[in-house]
């Protein structure tokens, strides 16, 4: 998209709220209504669902009057992320680590809550405040540390990609709010079915057998947040011990 382009969307999400339509007999509607509206039919049909026709249909208008309040899909799209991400928690005190640790769970929270989001916020877009203040947020907790810029940059996008990562595996296995949920999690439901076929090739993946069956013995399953954000922590710690110890 161009910045030609993005000019609405930004407009939405940054400007001061609009008086109403600019044109056309007034219905009642609000961007705050329309928002619900599409997070609601996201949350119960999926993003595909939160149509520009769907949500007037579902706020009893024309799509054309809902024009006249919302350019297009990709605008109301960008509403609809920035009134589904949950307010991020103020930075509490304490080390670096619980503080990137209380952030992660926090992300999740919400894209548990909003399974959509993970489809929504992809690619080059126009982002809101809410948005933004999460990468602040992760940022403020690594200020001091000894981090450049950039660095302190990707340690944000690498967390944020496990926690999303860790979001869709609970997707698919429908674990998120949107889909349902089962009683057992990813990692225990691929154990399941790995189990299924090592009862008959077990001896070709002898490796693979033994690790499966430590983690059933020690419940080593479902680990995945807590083990993958514990080694992202981890090499960011010893990145900063040996910047300092290089001073």
């Amino acid at each position: 998209m161009t910045s030609e382009q993005w000019g609405p969307a930004v407009r939405l999400l940054w400007g001061p709220p609009p008086a109403g339509p600019a044109r056309g007999p007034k219905r009642g509607l609000t961007l705050e209504g329309i928002t619900r509206a599409g997070i609601a039919i996201a949350d119960a049909e999926g993003l595909a669902g939160a149509s520009m026709q769907r949500v007037a249909a579902e706020l009893a208008v024309t799509k054309m009057a809902l024009y006249r309040y919302v350019p297009g899909k990709a605008e109301l799209l960008a509403l609809m992320v920035e009134g589904a991400m949950p307010a991020a928690a103020p930075s509490p005190g304490g080390p670096w680590r619980e503080r990137l640790e209380a952030w992660a769970r926090g992300l999740l929270a919400g894209l548990r809550l909003h399974p959509w989001l993970l489809e929504a916020t992809v690619g080059v877009r126009v982002m809101g405040p809410r948005e933004l203040e999460w990468m602040e947020r992760a940022l403020v907790a690594l200020d001091g540390c000894g981090l450049t810029g950039a660095e302190a940059m990707d340690a944000v996008v690498l967390l944020a990609g496990h926690v999303r990562g860790i979001a869709e595996q609970e997707r698919a296995a429908g674990r998120g709010t949107g889909g349902g949920s089962t009683a057992q999690g990813p990692d225990a439901q691929l154990a399941a079915m790995l189990g299924e076929v090592m009862r008959t090739h077990g001896e070709r993946f002898p490796a693979l057998g033994a690790a499966l069956a430590s983690a059933a013995e020690h419940g080593g399953q479902d680990q995945a947040l807590e083990f993958g954000l514990g080694r992202i922590l981890d090499g960011l710690e010893l990145l900063m011990t040996r910047r300092t110890a290089g001073a």
